[in-house]
């Protein structure tokens, strides 16, 4: 049978989503984990790959196993993988469902703090240059991406995607705690390797007069790279909400594992 789980993370001390040779990622983690409870190799599929550092607030992984779940095995798993990792709930789905390919809204968060504040050094990436950031000149940086459907100049070199196509649903910047720190948010079906972190970066450089709106305009329009390109640290991205449709029309059922 197949089983989807949603869960959350800090990224800081990960090498990323995906199993590395030598090094320890999320993945690897979590299924070093069910294949010691579960007794049998477990292989794991994501939502999605996340970079080094990066976090997520609401992740999904679905897994197939054909055994019977020991008693706690909810309470179980979270203890073996550790502080970083939470898993929150699990469901049984379609044999065909896909944690990956089914999904369709994808929302992110970059936090950037004024303020210098070593309790959310992993988590806020902190810009001491408030003083010279135009939030305007940024919010119509954001607005103008909703105009296009393709993103070539915010994709890292060398990625193997077959397309550029992305449908924005949402891009904006909210000043919160007294105008010391913005939060970005955006929203596709879909985002490419590294897209949010160069937008971001992106709308910095507006922000900062470095490069012109006109200038975003124009790579749009031709699908060519910026001038200048900056991708912000990792650490202030946060993937917040994955949605499913078989979510919504209660074709999964929650399992509890009668602790």
């Amino acid at each position: 049978m197949r089983y989807f789980a949603e869960l959350a993370y800090n990224g800081t001390r990960f090498f990323g989503w995906q199993r590395q040779l030598n090094q320890v990622s999320v993945q690897s983690t979590l299924e070093d984990a069910f294949s010691t409870i579960l007794n049998q190799p477990i292989a794991i599929t994501g939502c999605g790959r996340t970079d080094t550092g990066v976090h997520a607030k609401q992740y999904f992984i679905h897994f197939d196993f054909d055994g019977s779940f020991p008693k706690g095995f909810d309470r179980r798993i979270n203890k073996f993988i550790g502080p970083d990792i939470v898993i929150y709930r699990f469901w049984a789905v379609n044999d065909e469902a896909h944690a990956r390919f089914d999904a369709t809204h994808r929302a992110y968060e970059y936090h950037l703090g004024f303020q210098k504040n070593p309790f959310a050094k992993e988590t806020c990436y902190y810009y001491p240059f408030a003083a010279s950031l135009s939030i305007d000149k940024m919010q119509q940086a954001a607005q103008l991406l909703l105009s296009y459907s393709e993103f070539f100049p915010f994709c890292k070199s060398n990625t193997d995607v077959k397309t550029m196509i992305c449908k924005l649903q949402r891009a904006e910047w909210e000043e919160v705690e007294a105008g010391q720190k913005l939060i970005f948010h955006i929203a596709a079906d879909r985002f490419l390797r590294g897209m949010v972190r160069l937008i971001v970066g992106m709308c910095l450089n507006i922000g900062t007069e470095k490069i012109t709106l006109a200038e975003v305009q124009q790579a749009m329009d031709t699908q060519k790279r910026l001038p200048k390109s900056l991708s912000v640290a990792p650490h202030g991205l946060f993937l917040t909400d994955i949605r499913y449709p078989f979510f919504d029309n209660g074709a999964a059922s929650l399992l509890d594992f009668d602790r």
